[in-house]
């Protein structure tokens, strides 16, 4: 999970006092720096959380290659769970499905990226719909208030993001799915009826438990029912559907300057995904995997055909068969995650996330605003269209070149790209050579930075996690990574404008070119390329067996 926020907003954005973000840097000053941080603490929620994209593909035809993360993810084991002795799942015989498939993965896919759009909406909501909210529950002269309504969801999905894993492994992927639905419509249905600082409050909270669950359950639930012929390329989907869902928040904000009681609205039109994602996933096929370790073997078969076809049942369930044989290490604790065996991957799962929030994308979004306005660009919906379109453009081409360039390769095209970017929106706020020409500078690098961070620091991070985690950690190392996701991104956000504040925009810019140089770097001497190579090469490579 990987992301900021692109809206960008003047009149219908994260304002407290103001309808405008930002006029310039030297407004800052004179503002609230706690409210606005907390608020801007949300809005880099979305632009990082890419996170949560992850290794997942659909049966297209004929799969050639090994098909290891059709069944992907650890589950806890039962007294008839069917394992061997041994090793993890990934150290055994790779899962095979070749030939012609009558089955599709694809509708289910649309139905658990119904929570990946839900993620995106609430977290895009509040931004229009703050201010009038403030004027109807009495808070508008209050921004520490307001300040807690949009960082709550915050506290909520880091709970939630802990939580998902352990839900999955214990009632199966889509009754998680199917419980994860409650958080998100009572959150909603709170948020749409508040009468009360307090309902809102608590309604924002349930809101972010629901997300923080999806995050971690929407790329484990596609990546264990797919296989892996174009797994890079639709490891991006997750983030896609989370960047439209904020757009969609973005298009349903538009009605307010006209009739400032829609907030209630746009809360409410939520409940309307969150109601069918359960819907669908009543209907919707159980993990094999997971069914198949519980020891349900008919069931698992009957999820083979509904997925596959009949014509694959039986030469999936040989793969699962295969796959268990010398299996028997138990799931493993929170400190195993810190082992000699698991400590270099488990850094580099957290260190992606780290380095993703470190490289300023909450600078860029947060002062969007001010940098188009120099330029001349007056309306505050088309600069959100202008930086959500790249985004958008960036992360469908990242999808399109993730199993042909790589991961490792885009994520180091992506951060030299935003290396250059920050620079450039440094130099245009300090060279007076370049002076004329600042505005059009300034919104070209701030465009640039946005479309290099969609072609790999956003969408990356998250697809590597189910790829470089061995099956016994997976769940625990995915919520960890997740943990220091939100944590940053909190912190970032509570102390970003204390510190421009004190040094000044472009200093800071430059401070963040730096962190992206860093970056490119730490990802060249430790990061593995994982196009084209099998789970359990890469598992070999980074957690062999002690």
């Amino acid at each position: 999970m990987q992301t900021s926020t692109f809206t960008v907003k003047g009149n219908t954005g994260f304002g407290l006092q103001n309808r405008r973000i930002l006029q310039g840097v030297s407004d800052l000053r004179s503002r609230n720096l706690a409210g606005k941080s907390l608020r801007m603490t949300e809005r880099n929620s979305c632009f990082g959380v890419s996170m949560d994209s992850a290794s997942m593909g659909i049966e297209l035809g004929r799969a050639r290659r090994t098909v290891q993360t059709v069944f992907g993810s650890s589950a806890k084991s039962r007294s008839h769970r069917v394992r061997a002795a041994g090793e993890d799942i990934e150290d055994a015989a790779p899962l095979k499905v070749q030939g012609q498939s009558s089955g599709s993965v694809l509708p289910y896919v649309g139905v658990a990226c119904l929570a990946a759009i839900l993620f995106g909406y609430h977290l895009g909501v509040v931004n229009g719909a703050l201010e009038y909210l403030a004027k109807d529950l009495g808070i508008a002269e209050n921004t520490v208030i307001q300040g807690w309504i949009v960082s709550t969801v915050l506290a909520g999905a880091f709970v939630g993001s802990f939580t998902g894993g352990a839900l999955a492994d214990k009632f199966g992927r889509t009754k998680t799915f199917i419980l994860d639905a409650i958080p998100l419509s009572v959150g909603a249905f709170l948020c749409t009826t508040a009468q009360s600082v307090q309902a809102m409050i608590i309604g924002r909270l349930l809101t972010g438990v629901g997300i923080g669950i999806s995050s971690a359950i929407v790329p484990l639930y596609i990546s264990e029912i797919s296989p892996t012929e174009i797994r890079g390329t639709l490891g991006t989907v997750n983030q896609l559907f989370i960047c439209i869902g904020i757009l969609v928040a973005l298009v349903v904000g538009l009605p307010l300057s006209g009739n400032p009681s829609w907030w209630r609205t746009m809360f409410g039109l939520a409940l309307i995904p969150s109601v069918l994602l359960a819907i669908g996933m009543v209907f919707s096929p159980e993990s094999p995997r997971w069914l198949y370790q519980q020891g349900r073997i008919s069931e698992a078969e009957t999820s083979i055909k509904r997925l596959y076809g009949k014509e694959k049942v039986a030469e999936v369930m040989g793969d699962l068969e295969a796959s268990a044989q010398g299996s028997s290490e138990p799931d493993a604790g929170w400190l195993d995650l810190f082992s000699s065996r698991y400590r270099k991957v488990v850094s580099i799962g957290a260190a992606m996330f780290l380095l993703q929030q470190l490289a300023g994308i909450n600078a860029v979004v947060y002062y969007s605003t001010a940098v188009f306005r120099s330029a001349g660009i007056t309306s505050d919906v088309a600069a959100s269209a202008l930086v959500g379109a790249a985004n958008v453009f960036g992360t469908t081409v990242a999808s399109s070149l993730m199993d042909k360039q790589g991961r490792k390769s885009l994520l180091l095209i992506s951060y030299t790209g935003m290396a250059a970017s920050m620079m450039l929106l440094s130099l245009s706020f300090t060279w007076k050579v370049l002076t004329p020409y600042s505005g059009t500078l300034a919104v070209l690098g701030t465009v640039l930075y946005v479309l290099s961070f969609s072609l790999g620091a956003g969408p990356v991070p998250a697809l590597l996690l189910p790829e470089i985690f061995a099956s016994r950690i997976r769940a625990k190392a995915v919520a960890l990574s997740l943990g220091v996701h939100w944590i940053m991104n909190f912190f970032i956000g509570l102390y970003f404008l204390s510190i421009v504040t004190k040094f000044g925009i472009s200093t800071v810019y430059m401070g963040f070119a730096l962190s992206c140089l860093v970056a490119v770097v730490y990802i060249t001497g430790n990061v593995v390329e994982t196009k084209g190579r099998s789970l359990e090469e890469i598992e070999r490579e980074l957690s062999p067996a002690i």
